[in-house]
């Protein structure tokens, strides 16, 4: 895995950093930011995402909260067409 650091949530305190880091071999983004809380998760869970898709959060997933400011960094798809490309 050849991560690649993209960005920390900007004056952050030592303690309290919401960063990006993009997996150059895969595309992947990995994030580390602030857990969802219970009520956010419920929220998601009530406007779910396709028909017939479960809205359960599985044990090994999680919801984070990711802050606007930390936007600038995500990596923007090259075509251009605003689909991510999935393997």
């Amino acid at each position: 895995m050849k991560l690649r650091f993209l960005g920390i949530i900007p004056n952050t305190p030592v303690d309290d950093s919401p960063t990006i880091w993009l997996d150059d071999d895969t595309g992947d983004v990995l994030i580390q930011s602030y857990r969802a809380t219970e009520d956010e998760v419920k929220a998601c869970q009530e406007i779910g995402s396709i028909p017939g898709h479960s809205t359960d959060v599985p044990d090994h997933e999680t919801i984070v909260r990711l802050p606007a400011v930390m936007l600038k960094y995500m990596p923007r798809p090259e075509d251009g067409n605003g689909e991510v490309p999935r393997t």
